[in-house]
């Protein structure tokens, strides 16, 4: 329960990546429930990567909030992004190759936005972006990298957390947004909405 009123008020995790779930636990923050949204996540035309993933965060915060009126509502959206293309979440061997391949040698950035909606139904919002740079990768790499599964349903097709982050020359921004969750801003939004005390 959370709440610094005399009523509890209950705080819900709208997304089923238990990634977000381990990154909320940094913060010392367990939700009362988990309820992941479930919209239509296909970009609109010609829409840019930063305001797609601001659109679905704040469009799954409102999904769920309508299901639980007075709880707390938190949801992400994570995007990767090279230059103006988004690159969803492999889903195939296939869509994984050719989301390295195009992330080889070059730099390519993160956009990680968050929505809370408070008790009262405020929406607030905050975004995090990152720029990596994945060194060239060989033909090799690529072979076994796709093999480790671990790019399974991760946008762009590699999880920055595990054994792809040996590919990262650079990374200036939020670690913690490039895996789903940026801390920083998550927590500044959580303490507006009274989940966290200042």
């Amino acid at each position: 329960m959370t709440g610094t009123g005399a009523t509890p008020v209950i705080f819900i995790l709208a997304s089923a990546s238990p990634r977000r779930l381990e990154l909320l636990g940094r913060l010392g923050v367990v939700p009362d429930s988990v309820d992941p949204a479930d919209c239509d996540e296909t970009p609109q035309r010609d829409e840019p990567p930063l305001a797609y993933a601001r659109r679905i965060a704040a469009e799954k915060a409102q999904v769920v909030a309508m299901r639980h009126a007075g709880s707390i509502i938190l949801s992400a959206d994570t995007v990767v992004a090279a230059g103006r293309r988004i690159l969803g979440k492999a889903e195939t061997e296939d869509d994984a190759r050719v989301c390295l391949a195009l992330l080889s040698g070059r730099r390519h950035r993160v956009h990680s936005a968050v929505t809370v909606v408070d008790a009262e139904g405020r929406a607030r919002h905050r975004v995090s972006t990152s720029t990596l740079a994945f060194k060239r990768l060989s033909a090799r790499e690529i072979d076994a990298y796709v093999a480790s599964g671990e790019w399974q349903g991760k946008a762009g097709g590699y999880a920055v957390q595990g054994y792809a982050e040996a590919f990262v020359r650079t990374l200036t921004g939020s670690h913690s947004g490039v895996m789903g969750l940026p801390l920083y801003e998550t927590r500044a939004l959580l303490i507006a909405a009274g989940v966290i005390a200042p």
